[in-house]
């Protein structure tokens, strides 16, 4: 069988850990590099839901997206929320690997499943990294067909998870949109870049109010939000199949090693209250 180690290997040559932001912190966090990988979970957010099911599941190692300790720790004190979830792990025997800004930009990556999901065509980065331009943050592509805004935003809502905050729009629902910007999670520091790539609506997450509202009125492109964790999780089965594919070519025992997406809602929103009639 595969070690976590031949696993961590297929992983790095898929997203290589050296593109990722120098403020990021990717690659392994727990386990033992000499053990033997049956199965394999994918997940966008390393919580306690997520750990529960990689440890219903069995699992010999867990791969998320966003790191458990992004800015470092001291301490890994079963008594401290993030230092549960490793004792969790370590005591079930379940390692864990991150593979986060290295997967935001490659190819086959975060953005580029994003927007596959969304049916784009002709993709290219929206902001293309100077030493492979084939790579890079975001993606800019075409629709098949003319759609309205408002048709859009259905449209983005029905081609990503459902989650209970629903898709956000910000623009004139009735303006035409053919050219689009994606960047999956946090991408609002894209605004500028999607304005300059002269797109009709740029889809990312997490958008604040002042920075939407100063974009609209410089001109910038609609805004369409469906939420960190929804514009993220398109990238799990493209992983999935690319891992599985890596596994069986770079190892004899890779056939049999099984890898699963995870469809635990992780999306820290859990009500859309819409107003009602006053009593």
């Amino acid at each position: 069988m595969p070690t976590a180690a031949d696993v961590i290997a297929v992983l790095d040559r898929l997203y290589p850990p050296g593109t990722a932001a120098d403020w990021d912190a990717v690659g392994p966090v727990c386990g033992d590099p000499a053990t033997e990988v049956r199965t394999i979970l994918l997940a966008i957010d390393p919580l306690e839901a997520v750990v529960d099911e990689a440890l219903t599941l069995g699992a010999d190692l867990l791969i998320t997206h966003h790191p458990v300790y992004l800015r470092g720790t001291s301490t890994v004190w079963a008594g401290t929320p993030k230092g549960r979830l490793v004792q969790r792990l370590i005591t079930g025997g379940c390692g864990l690997v991150v593979a986060h800004t290295n997967a935001d930009i490659a190819v086959a990556g975060v953005s580029e499943a994003l927007a596959a999901a969304l049916g784009l065509t002709g993709c290219v980065p929206l902001v293309p990294d100077p030493g492979d331009p084939a790579t890079g943050s975001g993606r800019v592509g075409r629709l098949a067909g003319p759609m309205t805004l408002r048709s859009f935003a259905a449209h983005v809502a029905a081609a990503l998870p459902a989650t209970p905050a629903g898709v956000r729009t910000a623009g004139d629902p009735d303006q035409m949109v053919s050219t689009v910007a994606v960047c999956g999670g946090a991408g609002d520091s894209y605004l500028a870049d999607a304005t300059r790539a002269g797109v009709d609506a740029y889809v990312t997450a997490d958008l604040r109010h002042h920075y939407a509202s100063e974009h609209l009125a410089a001109g910038g492109p609609a805004l369409v939000d469906p939420g960190h964790w929804a514009s993220e999780w398109p990238w799990l089965p493209v992983a999935a199949r690319a891992l599985t594919d890596g596994l069986r070519a770079a190892h004899p025992g890779g056939t049999t090693v099984r890898v699963h997406v995870s469809e635990t809602i992780t999306d820290p929103w859990t009500l859309h209250a819409l107003p009602g009639p006053r009593a």
